[in-house]
């Protein structure tokens, strides 16, 4: 099929300008002023903003944990996220223990082939640290899995030599690691301070989980990966104390990526001390902090010291929550994000001048796609590029609510919350998958080999 948009206005990571685009199969043929062709199924886009398709780099679909399976699957998940503009997701591929890294790749694989609305990748989340395990390191970069995660905290996490060494391993591939900074002896301490003063409510989650605690981890993570000499992701940062730390190892030569999530943004603290049980809706880790977290994160986001926003997509319903009714500790840790981060990046970051749209371009599209090995396949709406196009109505006007939503949730983080803009249309590698605002087109999703990711 071949498509011709045409009258709108053209964003990328370095411009915003009016031109045409002409989509013929899977790819982007030519972006230019003026196109005519007669054989083109004509789509005025006159005072629509095109992006790349979004991509979302941080999402947990189909993943066992804390007794339990998150909400959305890869069917709910990606029907949600590509309603939202987003094309493309990296889940977390995950190795249970006892588990090899081919097993947990297998099992992911079984998870989303065939059932996914967007295009998909994998992370490999690395739980168990053996011999053979380091000897299966070669076998991802096959399979196409260039990245990698590793968590301080929970049950999951790897100790500090085994940082160090998963790190060689990687490097000796130029992959890169994306880690979940949080000092877990530390929690389990605090947890136990608040368990001992009688403090089983939501409002303990914070209070056992201090900024301190992620800039700590972020801090030895950064140590460890100065050792290696290895550049290195630090996922989801959600406080001023832990940008410090990497400022710090930024103005001494390491090179460290960042990634924030719409959440510790735009929510702070205060959701912790709700009534009755609503503050487990909030429970997530790490934490939301204070507003002066949220607006270091918006400055570092403007002096482009942030790389990526992605969301942490981890949805539990409230009957999944009220686990922890007697025990904050037993709340399944997350919440719902990937359809709605689009719209709160614009609404909350373009249109009041926190960010700019090529900014917002790139801290969604563009450098996801070059950090994790898909530029300029994805990232860019450029000839040979694929075409991922988001059709974006930056007059559109709603309100976020639990009821209009396709995360498989009864309720919504920002419910009521009132925002601008929508994904109107959304091409996935030429297919009209979205039309004014509605998925048309399922499963027509594919898993991306990846290729080493370069965004420097």
């Amino acid at each position: 099929m071949k498509y011709l948009l045409k009258g709108g206005t053209v964003v990328s990571g370095t411009d915003v300008r009016k031109a045409d685009v002409l989509i013929e199969d899977e790819k982007i043929v030519a972006v230019s002023d003026d196109m005519i062709q007669d054989d083109a199924a004509l789509i005025d886009v006159t005072g629509k903003l095109l992006f790349p398709g979004f991509i979302d780099a941080h999402t947990h679909f189909d993943l066992e944990v804390s007794g339990t399976v998150t909400a959305d699957n890869f069917d709910t998940g990606t029907k949600a996220a590509i309603a939202g503009g987003t094309t493309c997701i990296i889940d977390f591929a995950t190795q249970n223990k006892g588990e090899t890294l081919q097993e947990g790749l297998a099992n992911w694989h079984k998870k989303a082939d065939g059932r996914s609305s967007c295009d998909y990748g994998f992370h490999m989340a690395i739980s168990e640290w053996t011999p053979q395990v380091s000897d299966e390191i070669p076998e991802m970069f096959e399979a196409g899995i260039t990245s990698f995660k590793m968590y301080m905290t929970y049950s999951s996490r790897v100790r500090d030599w085994e940082i160090y060494q998963i790190l060689k391993r990687i490097k000796e591939y130029g992959g890169v690691a994306g880690v979940h900074c949080e000092n877990g002896e530390l929690i389990d301490e605090l947890i136990k301070e608040q368990k001992k003063a009688g403090n089983l409510s939501p409002s303990a989650h914070p209070v056992s989980r201090p900024s301190s605690i992620e800039a700590e981890a972020v801090n030895r993570f950064l140590t460890i990966a100065k050792l290696v000499d290895v550049p290195v992701i630090v996922v989801h940062l959600s406080s001023k104390e832990g940008f410090r730390e990497i400022e710090q190892a930024r103005e001494n030569g390491q090179r460290v990526y960042v990634e924030t999530c719409p959440q510790y943004l735009l929510m702070d603290e205060g959701r912790y001390y709700l009534p009755g049980f609503e503050s487990a809706k909030y429970v997530i880790s790490p934490p939301l902090r204070t507003k002066a977290d949220n607006e270091c994160l918006w400055k570092a986001l403007k002096e482009e010291q942030i790389d990526t926003v992605a969301t942490d997509h981890c949805s539990f319903t409230t009957g999944q929550k009220e686990m922890g009714k007697d025990d904050f500790t037993k709340i399944p840790n997350g919440m719902p994000g990937v359809e709605t981060r689009a719209v709160l990046m614009y609404t909350f970051g373009v249109l009041e001048d926190r960010i700019s749209l090529t900014q917002m371009c790139k801290l969604m599209a563009e450098n996801p796609a070059k950090l994790y090995g898909m530029y300029p396949q994805k990232g860019c709406l450029e000839p040979g590029s694929d075409a991922d196009l988001v059709i974006w109505d930056p007059n559109y006007e709603s309100r976020i609510t639990a009821k209009d939503q396709l995360q498989n949730m009864d309720y919504a983080p920002f419910e009521g919350l009132s925002v601008k803009g929508r994904a109107e249309k959304v091409f996935l590698r030429g297919v009209l998958s979205v039309e004014d605002g509605k998925v048309i087109k399922e499963n027509h999703g594919k898993y991306i080999s990846r290729k080493r990711g370069n965004l420097d």
